[in-house]
């Protein structure tokens, strides 16, 4: 890959309640397959007020987070040693393989979360309760 330029206006919105094997219902923008990125998975999610992505980790991701727009609480750390943070635009966070986090939107607007992944696999959620120390 050389390289791509997208508007984010450019990328398809999806809405992931239409997606039946993908929770959470959100609306995301898909920026790594409009750009074909190879090695880190790029999503911009939108939140209405109460939406979350539930308290989860992943085996091989690093995910990194930049609050775009609204308020949110952050719940983040390895099970039994969780903390919660409040966080708002400008706002990065980061959690490595096998380290739990979720996010719930607590603004009343909109919320919008760009969301990396590195490597770029197919690491589905996993429950941090579950995670051997």
């Amino acid at each position: 890959m050389g390289y791509e330029v997208v508007h984010t206006d450019d990328v398809a919105l999806t809405d992931l309640s239409q997606v039946e094997e993908i929770p959470p219902d959100l609306d995301i923008r898909a920026v790594d397959e409009a750009l074909g990125t190879e090695q880190m998975k790029v999503k911009v999610w939108y939140f209405d007020p109460g939406e979350e992505i539930q308290y989860h980790a992943h085996s091989e991701q690093e995910e990194l987070y930049y609050i775009m727009e609204g308020e949110f609480s952050l719940k983040l750390g390895k099970s039994g040693e969780e903390e919660f943070v409040e966080a708002g635009p400008g706002t990065f966070y980061v959690a490595g393989p096998e380290t739990g986090h979720g996010h719930r939107y607590v603004g009343e607007d909109r919320g919008v979360v760009l969301a990396l992944g590195a490597p770029a696999v197919d690491d589905p959620g996993l429950d941090p309760h579950s995670l051997d120390d």
